[in-house]
């Protein structure tokens, strides 16, 4: 499915849209601002990757709290270093799009969230992602004691197994009860 950056074709314009919720229009946009990404040596070469300091320059991500983990959950880089190809910012457009499921946007949320990529959201996942959310200033940040009794609300709330711990199915539970995080959870270039 590689391409080189500068061209894009029929046939491959067709599968993009099979295997992604985008549509020919969006797919061309995010090929032209992908392709803005790259050096000018880098434009020739086939399945080139954008490195993450030059995605996070997108206004896009620039002011999303979540930039860096969404980098690198997309990223498909054996590295781990949140840089992406054309297709892993193709499924990163695909899964923010208005057309995603909602299983798809949750179970993207939940790994985006899920800071140490262990497949659960325990209290040090959930105290990041209030960091994220609330700011790291001294004039956001939460007390110690505000933030183990917002823990405790969120686990209270969603932890239905009582294991200290929120699994992706009770994460999916609380969001199908969130009307607008479908709506909410979007990137639009």
């Amino acid at each position: 499915m590689g391409t080189t950056a500068s061209q894009l074709g029929k046939d491959l314009l067709s599968e993009y849209q099979e295997l992604t919720f985008l549509t020919k229009q969006e797919i061309l946009l995010a090929h032209k601002r992908f392709t803005e990404l790259l050096t000018k040596d880098e434009k020739d070469l086939p399945n080139t990757r954008v490195p993450m300091e030059r995605i996070l320059t997108l206004p896009e991500l620039k002011s999303n709290p979540f930039r860096r983990r969404i980098c690198h959950v997309f990223s498909t880089c054996e590295q781990k270093d949140g840089s992406l190809t054309f297709e892993d910012f193709l499924d990163l457009l695909s899964a923010f799009s208005d057309s995603a499921t909602l299983e798809i946007k949750s179970h993207y949320a939940f790994r985006i969230f899920d800071f140490d990529d262990d497949g659960t959201l325990d209290s040090g996942d959930l105290e990041k992602l209030v960091n994220c959310l609330t700011g790291e200033t001294d004039d956001t940040r939460l007390t110690v004691e505000e933030m183990r009794q917002l823990i405790s609300n969120i686990l209270e709330e969603s932890d239905i197994d009582k294991d200290g711990t929120v699994n992706l199915s009770e994460f999916q539970h609380v969001i199908s009860r969130s009307p607008d995080f479908v709506s909410s959870f979007k990137i639009v270039l």
